[in-house]
């Protein structure tokens, strides 16, 4: 079987097919909302080439999106060239005995669904799952596999791109953790401020959600820049770099007919 996973953020799309349960490939293009289906098939169409694989060949397609518009782009483009619509997360389906705790269970996004239950599938424990993506958001499930909300704070490229935006004199800067924390220049001083007042927000932050949740948790981490954040924090225990895929194509299997 092959499927192909998609999920949708503010920035970039993540692509993944899969074939026979295994992850053989994933790419990132940029959202690109004003896209056609028809130009978002020539990406397909070259990135699945690339495994010998054709678009009208896939089984079927997973969906997760937080950008209507790009929604309704992989929708049309699934009727028009597969006869059917892609599946779609959100808080309706089957999420494999997953039960949502926010007060509106409609607002938690997909991505945010599909993180946790690829976590909850590898571990079966209370767990926080961080994903470092447009937003750095962390997600919260007790040992009983209740979704109980979570934290939702700036990107660390969302704040580096805010501060260069809006202030005249500062640059922009490469994402690196510098060694020492005060800062010998205006980069360097960036730096300190952003990555590693994220780390520490982070540790901070996951000390107070210990002592509400009342259960120490696992703490995994995901999406761009969580492989050189994850190292330096005292908490996260793992980085995992297609959890969001791994979910999709999880919650797929679980809502076939």
């Amino acid at each position: 079987m092959m499927v192909l996973t998609v999920d949708v953020g503010n920035t970039h799309i993540e692509l993944g097919v899969f074939i026979d349960g295994n992850l053989q490939r994933s790419w990132r293009i940029a959202t690109g909302v004003d896209r056609t289906e028809d130009e978002v098939l020539v990406f397909l169409h070259h990135f699945l080439g690339m495994e010998g694989v054709r678009f009208s060949e896939l089984d079927g397609v997973a969906l997760s999106s937080v950008v209507p518009n790009m929604t309704f782009v992989f929708t049309k483009l699934c009727q028009k060239y597969l006869n059917e619509d892609p599946f779609i997360v959100d808080h309706t389906v089957n999420l494999g005995g997953i039960r949502i705790a926010y007060q509106n269970p409609a607002a938690v996004g997909a991505d945010r669904l599909c993180n946790v239950v690829a976590a909850y599938q590898r571990y079966h424990q209370a767990l926080v799952v961080i994903d470092f993506g447009t937003a750095t958001t962390f997600d919260v499930l007790n040992s009983r596999g209740e979704y109980l909300g979570g934290v939702i704070a700036p990107g660390v490229e969302t704040t580096a791109w805010a501060l260069y935006q809006r202030a005249a004199k500062l640059p922009k800067i490469s994402l690196e953790v510098p060694e020492r924390t005060i800062g010998r220049s205006t980069t360097e001083s960036m730096q300190v401020g952003i990555l590693k007042g994220t780390i520490r927000m982070i540790d901070g932050l996951l000390e107070e959600i210990t002592q509400e949740l009342g259960e120490k948790p696992k703490v995994v981490a995901t999406g761009g820049l969580a492989r050189i954040i994850q190292p330096r924090t005292k908490y996260i225990e793992e980085f995992i770099p297609h959890l969001v895929l791994e979910g999709l194509y999880q919650i797929f299997q679980l809502n076939r007919s």
